[in-house]
């Protein structure tokens, strides 16, 4: 059973939450679902390297605000994990296990219903912040950008609704990828995770792969261990293009360019 995840000072999590949970039976502090459970957390979402300690589930599907400078509308979903430095939660050099069917089927879900976001760009996020430390399946998906986003209730229940219909239904099993390249924001796999036939593990984008070595990249394949593909973003590898090249040879990935 998955455990759906919200920061009770979150107000994009907390609506979100609020919405969900109507239908739930609370017991302590989990409301519990036939599907699914939920619960709100005190500590913000992307600290809860804690969290399976005290909450065992099958995988952590969390529930945001999302920010950027840009302040371009967005709802995204992405897994968690840190390429260098831990600035944002969790550890430094540590990824989480992706939660790629989940992740799939909520964006293709939120496509099919683009008409009431038309506002946003609809758009997963290059792997980033924490928690990483969970060793069950992560995921975050957010509403974006501003606190008058955050705190629309009618958006967050929308959101929400087709979160709802994800989590109850069983996800199709689809050919899972490792990306690398392309920006924080990647078009080319949002694209591949929309209309194509992989699901996505962890996505490492272009400012990140200076810090990928042998170390980082084989801890990325143990925390990946369902993928079976290799998806690079060809002409967003910079620089740093023949590395990755010379460490996925070292695997049984197949190589896919986009």
């Amino acid at each position: 059973m998955q455990l759906l995840v919200a920061y009770n000072k979150d107000p994009a999590g907390n609506n979100m939450a609020n919405f969900i949970s109507k239908d739930m039976k609370k017991d302590g502090d989990i409301f519990h679902g036939k599907k699914f459970d939920l619960a709100i957390i005190p500590t913000p979402a992307i600290s809860a390297d804690w969290l399976e300690e005290k909450y065992a589930y099958d995988g952590y599907v969390f529930l945001s605000k999302h920010a950027a400078e840009s302040n371009v509308l967005a709802l995204t979903a992405h897994s968690t994990g840190n390429f260098s430095d831990a600035n944002f939660g969790g550890n430094k050099r540590q990824v989480a296990i992706p939660h790629p069917y989940i992740q799939k089927s909520y964006m293709q879900n939120l496509w099919n219903k683009k008409d009431i976001f038309s506002d946003f760009q609809i758009t997963i996020e290059a792997t980033h912040h924490g928690p990483t430390a969970l060793n069950k399946p992560a995921l975050f998906i957010e509403i974006g950008t501003t606190e008058k986003q955050w705190t629309d209730t009618k958006l967050c229940d929308s959101v929400a609704q087709i979160v709802v219909d994800v989590m109850n239904n069983e996800q199709k099993v689809s050919p899972v990828a490792l990306c690398f390249g392309g920006t924080h924001y990647p078009e080319k796999f949002t694209e591949e995770l929309i209309d194509g036939e992989h699901a996505l593990g962890t996505v490492v984008p272009k400012h990140a792969l200076e810090f990928l070595d042998e170390e980082l990249f084989s801890h990325i394949l143990k925390r990946n261990q369902m993928a079976k593909v290799a998806l690079l973003d060809w002409g967003g590898l910079g620089k740093d293009k023949q590395k990755v090249l010379q460490l996925i040879e070292t695997t049984d990935l197949e190589v896919i360019k986009l």
